[in-house]
């Protein structure tokens, strides 16, 4: 083997190495992920499944993703503020209503009233107002929605994303951390609104994605072998032709040495 050749096949077996690490890390990664969606998943059900205990039981601290989807009850009355989550989805895109309730403790709560879809080709319909008088909210808890600042803080009542902390610190107010998800209202909600669903309890596309990438690898693996077989093949031939023209060379100037004498 010449010297050159030995590099490249240096070189190429340093590039598929490097390769072959990264696309197995990826594919852990998306295994890790796959773990922490079924994780998720049992969570979600875990919890959505239990009987509805009063909101001060669960949302009496920060909440947490361990604390979310516990079904909770709050009784109260709307203060009047209500905020249109913009950019969401459910089967379609629309917007989520959030309203602050004072629970019949006199704390402040954070409702997400429910889901309202966009009609085709129109702007987001109008948040409808909350029931008055006292109500009775049974629904999920969710943690609080992080993201920047400009998508946390409400601006002229719209919110990109759902945070209790954001909204009491433009109310001037305290409110509980976190928010519920209304599934049920009595006395009922407007029925233009969707409750939120719970989320989709699929294990999605990691699974095929780690065996994507574990097949890159396996792939970047044959093909260096594939390669090098190529080259040593095509060097043999080349040695081969070269012994035939030698010994063609040599057979000629065999006949041609009686005549020269």
């Amino acid at each position: 083997m010449t010297r050159r050749m030995l590099l490249r096949w240096g070189a190429l077996l340093l590039v598929v190495a490097v390769l072959a690490v990264v696309f197995v890390q990826l594919g852990e990664w998306q295994l890790r992920r796959l773990d922490e969606r079924r994780a998720t998943n049992a969570r979600v059900l875990e919890h959505s499944q239990q009987q509805p205990q009063p909101y001060a039981q669960v949302m009496d601290e920060t909440i947490d993703d361990e604390d979310q989807w516990y079904p909770v009850t709050v009784t109260g009355t709307y203060t009047g503020e209500t905020y249109q989550a913009r950019y969401r989805n459910q089967d379609g895109a629309g917007t989520e209503v959030v309203s602050v309730l004072e629970a019949d403790d006199g704390r402040l709560v954070l409702i997400d009233r429910g889901f309202i879809p966009r009609p085709q080709g129109q702007p987001d319909p109008a948040p409808p107002a909350p029931p008055t008088g006292e109500v009775t909210v049974q629904g999920y808890v969710h943690r609080n929605e992080r993201g920047r600042d400009n998508a946390i803080t409400p601006h002229e009542f719209n919110i990109r994303l759902i945070n209790s902390e954001a909204i009491g610190a433009s109310l001037g107010e305290e409110l509980v951390d976190g928010y519920i998800t209304a599934q049920s209202s009595v006395p009922e909600d407007d029925p233009l609104l969707v409750p939120v669903a719970l989320p989709s309890l699929d294990e999605g596309p990691h699974l095929s994605y780690a065996w994507q990438w574990f097949s890159f690898t396996l792939i970047a693996v044959i093909g260096v072998v594939v390669l090098i077989r190529a080259d040593i093949r095509d060097r043999r031939k080349a040695e081969r032709r070269r012994a035939r023209l030698a010994q063609r060379r040599e057979a000629e100037e065999a006949i041609a040495e009686p005549a020269d004498t």
